[in-house]
Parts: C-alpha cells; structure tokens; sequence
C-alpha cells in the first residue's frame, strides 16, 4: 500500500513538471519528399540553349509597302515629218530690177503647225528666212514668169533661229515692165539702122533707103516691146507656201 503510494506520487510529479509544455507536433516540413526519378537514359548537353532572336516592339501601324503603279509612256518628242506643209505672208518685197541672188527675203506664218500630238512646233508669227538663190526678170514676150527660187533655210521661233530644210512649194508674185530703158533704145536704134541698110540692099536708092528707115524703125519697136525686161517682183503681204523636206523639231 505504501509501495502504491509512493509510485503514485512520483507520477504525479513528473507529471506537474512536464505539464506546461505542448508536446511536439509533427512540423509539415520536416515531411520527407520524395524526388522525381531521374532519367539516366537522356543524353546530357552542357551547350547553352540557342538566345531568342530578338524583336523589336511595334510602335504603331505597320507602314504598308507602296503599291506598284505602271509607268506613264515617256513623252514623245515635238517633230513634224519631212512633208508637212504651212503658209505665211511676205514681210519683206523684192524685185529683180534691185535685189540680187544671195540675199535674203522673210515671211511671217501665218497659222501655227502642229505635231501629230496636237501641241504646236511652229507658232503663228514665226519668222521664217528664205535665200534667194535666183532672181531674173523676163526678157521677151515668150517668157511670162522670169526666173525665181527661193529657199528656206531657217525659222525663228521666240527669238532663237532654227534651221530648216524646206522648198517653197508657191508663192505669189508679178511681172511687171520697166517701160523702154537705154539699153531698149539702143536695139529700137539697131533696128533703125538695120532696116535702113536692108531698104538701100532692096531698093538700092536713096528713097528705098528712107522707105527702109521707116521700116526699120517700126522693126525697132517691135523689138523693144519683144525685149522689153519685165521685173518678178513680190510684194509685202504676198502668200507664200513652204513645204518641209526633212523633219523639224525644235
């Protein structure tokens, strides 16, 4: 009974100086985590993993690539063709009884000449130059236009000049008589004399000498109306036609 007692007490005791502590609880840490099983069969790469190319952050819109337009033909340039013909007016009047070859006479177009486009070369009021290669009045009545050629050979266009391969297609122009000159009398004179000598040939007297005379001098005149010089002459203002026998183009 005392034994019981005493073992009794002694549990109590233990018991009052172990009572004011907790007993340990299992901290969920200290837990023992199983590893993931490793594969020993992968093979091992110790090179660093390739960098990511980088990209540049997108500002805003993305620009859009420029449509592809067909090009416009390229101009075509002003020219007109060997043929082409155009008009103008006399500014200046020449005549065979003054000027001379190798001078040179102008005209004014008169309607400006365009391309097969439309767009003018030759403007209206361009002056065009032409040479005078021959010039010549006519010297009897057989003849009724004398001698006359002109020849383009430049045209001047806002005030810069051009040259030109051309002929002159027409041109308007006159013939007009000088009235009987001293050369004219000198062959009425000629022809005098020469009836004269032809009246003393066929009457062989002094009269048929006279009646030649009368004879030959009327044969005088109708010498110097045949050779009478009668003078080209063009005038301001006159039509002239050109016509181009090579291309033009400014």
């Amino acid at each position: 009974m005392k034994t019981q007692l005493l073992t009794t007490l002694a549990l109590l005791g233990a018991a009052a100086c172990g009572g004011g502590s907790e007993a340990p609880r299992a901290d969920s840490t200290s837990r023992d985590l199983a590893m993931a099983p490793v594969d020993s069969t992968a093979a091992l790469n110790d090179q660093p993993a390739a960098a990511a190319p980088a990209t540049t952050p997108a500002t805003g819109t993305p620009a859009r690539k420029p449509e592809s337009r067909p090009q416009p033909p390229a101009p075509v340039p002003s020219r007109l063709a060997a043929g082409t013909e155009f008009a103008g007016t006399a500014v200046d009047s020449i005549t065979s009884r003054k000027n001379k070859p190798g001078e040179t006479m102008r005209i004014r177009v008169t309607q400006a000449v365009n391309d097969p486009q439309g767009r003018v070369v030759i403007p209206a009021g361009a002056i065009v130059s032409l040479r005078i290669d021959t010039l010549a009045p006519a010297e009897n009545d057989k003849d009724k236009t004398g001698k006359l050629k002109l020849t383009p050979t430049a045209v001047e266009i806002g005030g810069t000049s051009h040259a030109i391969s051309a002929r002159v297609d027409s041109v308007a122009y006159s013939i007009v008589g000088r009235g009987v000159t001293a050369g004219d009398a000198a062959k009425v004179g000629a022809g005098a004399a020469a009836g004269a000598v032809a009246g003393r040939v066929i009457g062989g007297n002094t009269r048929g000498a006279v009646i030649g005379g009368v004879v030959g001098a009327g044969a005088g005149a109708a010498v110097a109306s045949q050779t009478n010089d009668r003078d080209v002459v063009i005038k301001t203002g006159n039509y002239v036609r050109i016509a181009l026998t090579g291309d033009f183009a400014l």
